[in-house]
C-alpha cells in the first residue's frame, strides 16, 4: 500500500533509509589506537587550526558533520551518514515500536485532531478515538497558535511508564473528558494486512522488514495455514527493506531443507552462504510473490529466493535492484554510519545490485523514470538483460542478474502522467485529510460501525461524497480531474476504513480491483 502522508505522526514516520538497512547491525564502540594515515594527520591539524587560530568563532561540530557526510557521498549510495538528532527516528521504525501515548495525528484550526488511534498504544487502552481533540497534556494547553510540530510531540512522547492526563475534547456528544494514562510502547506493525482472500487463499502484506517481523509473520501464516489454505500471496510491493534476519527466517518456512536462502560476500572476498532447516510451516503450497520497482533489499532476497529455488511466481515489475549489506557503526557523540560491507548473492549465484556510480546518487534514484522512459514498465521486452549474466534454476528457467529481480509474470504500468498524477493523489493524504473532514463535519450522519457490512455493501451517500471532494479540491487548489468515479469512492471508502477501523480493512478495500492480485487469481485458475 503506497500512501504519502503529512500528517504529523507520533509514530516516526518510516524515513527512505530503511531500504539502507538491509542486513544491518549495530556495532560496539571501539577504540582505534595508533592510526596515523597521513590523511588524518591532516585533517586533525586542520581541526587545531581552525579552533585555536582562526579569527572566528566556528562551529566545529557541524562542519565534522559536513566532512563525514561529503566523504560518505563518495561512496555507494546506500551508505549513510546518520546524525544522533534522526537516529532515534530511524531505529524506532526499525525496532517495530516506539514510546508514547499512540495516536496519529494532524492540526485543525490550531487544534490537535485525533485521525487514528493506534491499535495497541496507550491511548487505545484508555479509550480515545478518532475525532477526538487533545486539547491538554497535564496543564500545558495544546490548542493555541504558535505551537510547533515538535512542541506538540515533544508533550505526548515519553518513555514508557510516565504519566499524563490529557483533556480531550469529544465532538460527537458535544464534551470535554479527562484521561489518565500511561506512556508506553505502541507497535510498528511490519505486516499490515493478512487475511483470507477467498477460499483456499491467503494474503498477507510486509511493509519492512524490521525485529518483530519475523513474528508477527509467523503468527500470521499459521493463521492463514489453519483455514486451509494451499495458495499464498505474498505482497512485497513497496517494501525498500529492513534487516536480513527476518528474510531468512521467513523464507525458512516455505523451502525445505537444505535449501538456498542467500549468498553473502563481505570485501575479503569470503562467502556465507545460508541455508533452510526442517519443519518449515508451508513447504508445500503455491507461492505468489507480488513485486514491484519500490521493492527493494530484503524483499528481493526474499523473490529471489523463491525464484532461484522454483518455489513460486513472481508477479509484477523488476525489483529496485539492491544487492549490498550494510552495518551500522558509531561514530561518537550519538552518530553513526551505516557502512556497505558486503555484498548478497540469490542462491543460484545472482547479484542483484544495479550499477551506481557513487558521483551522482540522485541519478540512481531516478531509475523509475529512466524505466518509464525506456518503455519497460509497460512492456517486459524493453527489461535490459546481459547474457553474460544469465543463470539457470534448477528446473532450467532462465534468470539474470545485474538490476533486480525481473517477474515470472509481467503487470505493465499503461498509466498516463495524468494517470499518475490522480492516482497519486487518491492515495495520498488529500484523500485522507478529506475523509476525516467529512466525517467529522457530518459527524451524525456517517455512522459505520458494522465492519462486515461497512466492507461487503457499496459506500453509502455516494454522490454527497463525490460533490463535497469536488469543492474540497476547488477550495485547496488541487489540480485534478475526476475522471473515474468508482475509483475516488473506493479511497474514499478505503481511507474511512483505516481511520475508523483498522489497515487491514483498509488493504482488503484497495485489493478488491488491484490489477496484481486480479492477475494472480487469474494464474491460480490455471492451475
Amino acid at each position: 500500500m503506497k500512501r504519502n502522508t503529512v500528517f504529523l505522526f507520533l509514530i516516526v514516520l518510516l524515513s527512505a533509509a530503511i531500504g539502507f538497512l538491509f542486513g544491518s547491525r549495530q556495532l560496539p564502540e571501539r577504540v582505534t589506537v595508533g592510526f596515523a594515515h597521513p590523511s588524518i594527520q591532516k585533517l586533525n591539524k586542520l581541526m587545531t587550526y581552525l579552533t585555536e587560530d582562526y579569527v572566528d568563532k566556528i562551529n566545529t561540530d557541524s562542519l565534522v558533520s559536513t566532512v563525514i557526510e561529503d566523504i560518505v557521498d563518495e561512496l555507494d549510495p546506500h551508505s549513510v551518514y546518520i546524525p544522533a538528532q534522526q537516529r532515534q527516528a530511524l531505529s524506532e521504525s526499525m525496532q517495530g515500536n516506539f514510546e508514547g501515548i499512540g495516536v496519529q495525528f494532524f492540526m485543525h484550526r490550531d487544534t490537535i485532531a485525533v485521525v487514528r488511534v493506534l491499535e495497541g498504544g496507550p491511548s487505545e487502552k484508555a479509550g480515545l478515538k478518532s475525532g477526538d481533540r487533545i486539547l491538554m497534556a497535564d496543564q500545558d494547553t495544546l490548542h493555541a497558535k504558535g505551537k510547533s510540530n515538535q512542541d506538540i510531540i515533544s508533550r505526548l512522547k515519553g518513555p514508557s511508564g510516565d504519566p499524563v492526563q490529557l483533556t480531550v475534547y469529544r465532538k460527537k456528544i458535544d464534551s470535554i473528558y479527562k484521561f489518565d494514562l500511561e506512556r508506553g510502547p505502541v507497535p510498528l506493525p511490519s505486516i499490515s494486512s493478512s487475511y483470507m482472500l477467498r477460499e483456499g487463499v491467503g494474503y498477507l502484506k510486509i511493509n519492512r522488514f524490521s525485529q518483530t517481523t519475523y513474528q508477527e509473520f509467523e503468527k500470521a501464516l499459521r493463521n492463514l495455514v489453519n483455514q486451509e489454505m494451499d495458495n499464498f500471496i505474498l505482497d512485497l510491493r513497496g517494501n525498500p527493506g529492513g534487516y536480513l534476519l527476518p528474510a531468512k527466517q521467513i523464507l525458512n518456512e516455505f523451502l525445505s531443507a537444505g535449501k538456498p536462502i542467500v549468498i553473502v560476500e563481505g570485501n575479503n572476498g569470503k562467502r556465507e552462504r545460508t541455508v533452510a532447516s526442517s519443519n518449515g510451516m508451508y513447504e508445500n503450497g503455491n507461492i505468489y510473490v507480488l513485486v514491484d520497482e519500490d521493492s527493494a533489499s530484503a524483499s528481493e532476497v526474499v523473490a529471489g529466493a523463491i525464484q532461484d529455488n522454483d518455489r513460486g511466481w513472481i508477479i509484477g515489475r523488476r525489483t529496485f535492484g539492491k544487492g549490498l549489506v550494510q552495518q551500522q557503526m558509531p561514530l561518537g557523540q550519538g552518530d553513526q554510519i551505516r557502512l556497505t560491507t558486503a555484498r548478497y548473492f540469490t542462491p543460484t549465484g545472482r547479484s542483484i545490485q544495479r550499477p551506481y556510480d557513487s558521483s551522482s546518487r540522485d541519478d540512481y534514484y531516478a531509475e523509475v523514470q529512466r524505466r518509464f522512459k525506456s518503455g519497460e514498465m509497460k512492456d517486459p521486452a524493453n527489461i535490459p538483460t546481459n547474457d553474460t549474466l544469465e543463470f539457470i534454476t534448477p528446473k532450467g528457467r532462465k534468470v539474470y542478474g545485474g538490476g533486480g529481480i525481473t517477474p515470472d509474470i509481467y503487470i505493465s504500468n499503461e498509466e498516463t502522467p495524468e494517470d499518475i498524477w490522480n492516482s497519486y493523489i487518491m492515495q495520498s493524504n488529500l484523500v485522507d485529510r478529506f475523509v476525516f473532514l467529512e466525517l467529522d463535519k457530518n459527524i451524525n450522519k456517517y455512522n459505520f460501525d458494522n465492519v462486515a457490512q461497512f466492507f461487503n455493501e457499496e459506500l453509502p451517500y455516494k454522490e454527497d461524497f463525490i460533490a463535497a471532494f469536488k469543492e474540497y479540491c476547488e477550495q485547496n487548489n488541487y489540480p485534478i480531474e475526476i475522471e473515474n468515479e468508482e475509483s475516488l469512492l473506493n479511497s474514499i471508502k478505503a481511507f474511512i476504513a483505516i481511520q475508523l477501523f483498522d489497515e487491514n480493512l483498509y488493504t482488503r478495500i484497495v485489493n478488491q480491483g488491484d490489477p496484481f492480485i486480479l492477475r494472480t487469481l487469474s494464474e491460480m485458475d490455471k492451475e
